[in-house]
């Protein structure tokens, strides 16, 4: 099944609603703990958890449980239930927890609706500076109630490319990254979810990683497809949850068919 807001009916007021309470729920649990000196636990992946992501995942879960609760819910902290349903919430509630655990406020909480199957509605919520992307079927993106617009970029030596971390790129995927990210005017590391908000926000070309999973990756479809960019694996398939976790966003089609170029070498 192919994964594209594009193609969708729109989402209805209420559930556009409902995704901004659940940033908010969200939100309000992460700043009580930003920029203090929480424990830092190590899951089985290695990668760092702490109480405001566990915490913030919960919150949603409680207020889903209320509202919605014949839907399904994909969370990073806690699993899967019921995903089997027309409509399944994906949840990070803090992608970025390494940016979070050590103060900069370049992380975000990541809310997806998926209509049978396929990304219907994405949330990047950054908490701290209360910015907040949402991409919707039949809404388009908007930031602070602005409509957003992708930039126009055809050529590599003009795009401004960013990637969360090089040691997401493992054996022949970071020679394949290299070529791009030496083909590129302005190559950045850092700022995970939020680079593709300003991606949507017309600051960014491009954002190429690897290793995603699908509440990574689940948001950022609608908010960068209805900006008027585009989202595919690095063949330039379509995202589906089965993908290989190689995720490259572009502004423009003509930069992201150059960039699955350099990517094939």
């Amino acid at each position: 099944m192919t994964v594209s807001s594009l193609s969708s009916p729109a989402v209805p007021a209420e559930l556009l609603a409902l995704a901004n309470r659940l940033a908010d729920t969200s939100g309000a649990v992460i700043r009580q703990y930003f920029r203090t000196p929480v424990a830092v636990d190590d899951k089985s992946d290695a990668s760092p958890v702490t109480i405001a992501d566990r915490g913030a995942e919960e919150a949603i879960r409680a207020v889903l449980a209320e509202v919605v609760p014949d839907h399904g819910i994909i969370g990073e902290e806690f699993g899967r239930a019921n995903e089997g349903a027309e409509l399944v919430w994906v949840l990070d509630p803090i992608d970025g927890t390494k940016a979070f655990i050590s103060g900069k406020p370049s992380f975000g909480t990541l809310v997806a609706l998926l209509k049978d199957g396929r990304p219907w509605l994405g949330v990047i919520d950054q908490p701290i500076t209360g910015e907040r992307w949402i991409g919707a079927a039949g809404h388009g993106t908007t930031l602070a109630g602005k409509a957003l617009r992708t930039r126009p970029c055809a050529d590599l030596a003009q795009a401004t490319l960013y990637a969360t971390a090089p040691e997401m790129f493992k054996g022949d995927d970071w020679t394949a990254f290299q070529r791009l990210y030496q083909s590129v005017k302005l190559p950045r590391y850092g700022s995970d979810c939020y680079a593709y908000g300003l991606l949507a926000l017309g600051f960014v070309d491009l954002v190429c990683e690897a290793d995603l999973k699908v509440y990574d990756w689940a948001a950022v479809v609608p908010v960068i497809e209805q900006a008027g960019g585009i989202v595919t694996d690095w063949q330039g398939r379509p995202l589906t949850p089965d993908s290989d976790g190689r995720v490259l966003a572009a502004g423009d089609a003509r930069l992201h068919a150059a960039a699955l170029e350099r990517l094939a070498g």
